[in-house]
């Protein structure tokens, strides 16, 4: 059983850690797979870092954990990137007796209906809902009436809430705040070393 969690990782922050190894554990996942996003449709109004620096972080915020890997697929990869595509060559790569479980925030969850085919995204996969602070799952029957079988799909995840923003630890590193304890310590150098986030811009 594969976990994957994507996203732009604008940086990647503890929060991400955190949600990647309670969903590891609770749910017995041999490896997750952290997948840095290509170009993410939903973010096309906005300018996000190199994928060159996206990978790197999450490159180094991953490398004491045996079970985190890193899955390039998407920055390879040229056009929009659409999560059911990932989650196809994925399974393609690693074989149809594995069972893959893709990991996102709650407030997403919401927005599903807006994906790229979300009724084949939850044939292939089973969704892991991490909890936020501010949404709740009490839509999910408006949910099941846009994506008929989602409700049997979603695996609840039983953590603690992380409230960690990556827009909020660039708006930080612009104005000179501190971002410890917020990325692991070899993000903080590497944000450091290669001056991203020095403008508020984005």
């Amino acid at each position: 059983m594969i976990g994957v969690l994507g996203g732009t990782f604008d940086p990647i922050h503890t929060g991400h850690l955190i949600l990647a190894e309670e969903a590891r554990i609770k749910l017995e996942l041999s490896e997750i797979l952290f997948v840095p996003a290509g170009q993410p449709w939903f973010k096309q109004d906005r300018s996000i870092t190199a994928a060159t620096h996206r990978v790197g972080m999450v490159r180094r915020a991953i490398a004491s954990n045996p079970y985190f890997k890193l899955c390039t697929l998407e920055v390879e990869r040229p056009g929009p990137s659409y999560t059911v595509d990932t989650i196809t060559i994925l399974q393609e790569q690693i074989g149809a007796e594995a069972s893959i479980f893709f990991i996102l925030g709650r407030d997403i969850l919401a927005d599903l209906p807006l994906w790229k085919e979300p009724n084949k995204l939850v044939q292939i996969c089973r969704l892991v809902v991490a909890p936020r602070l501010s949404s709740s799952l009490s839509d999910l029957k408006s949910l099941e009436q846009s994506i008929p079988g989602v409700r049997d799909n979603i695996i609840q995840l039983d953590m603690p809430v992380f409230e960690i923003s990556s827009s909020e630890i660039r708006k930080r590193v612009a104005q000179g705040l501190s971002i410890r304890y917020l990325v692991p310590d070899e993000v903080e150098k590497y944000i450091i070393e290669q001056k991203i986030y020095l403008t508020s811009d984005r």
